[in-house]
């Protein structure tokens, strides 16, 4: 037997069906994928002699509050790119290592030294 043609009733006051992808949410439009902001998203695996560590850029548009850097106990101010570093091989588990995340220049994480750790 051949479909319908006829729209759907609606049901409990809701709008009719009517053409195709009606189950979609929003109107359309596409919003533009911002890179920058994709980019920074993703945390990226370091291996030093101290462990292995997660590193997540933040780019300076993100950045809106005041972290105290580690390394040189200054602060990282609203608006200045950085480094979220936490550690992967924690010993209670990644979820402590992600609780303990920090706050890093991104020139004292490179020219870090490993002699306290």
């Amino acid at each position: 037997m051949p479909r319908s043609n006829r729209p759907r009733r609606p049901v409990s006051g809701k709008p009719a069906a009517t053409g195709r992808g009606t189950g979609k949410k929003g109107n359309g439009d596409v919003p533009e994928l911002d890179l920058e902001r994709a980019r920074a998203g993703i945390a990226r695996r370091e291996s030093a002699p101290d462990g292995e560590w997660m590193v997540r850029s933040m780019t300076a548009r993100n950045a809106a509050k005041t972290y105290i850097c580690p390394e040189c106990s200054t602060a990282v101010l609203p608006g200045v790119a950085h480094l979220v570093v936490w550690k992967d091989d924690h010993l209670f588990g990644a979820a402590a290592g992600l609780a303990e995340r920090r706050h890093w220049h991104t020139n004292c994480w490179n020219s870090r030294s490993y002699r306290y750790r």
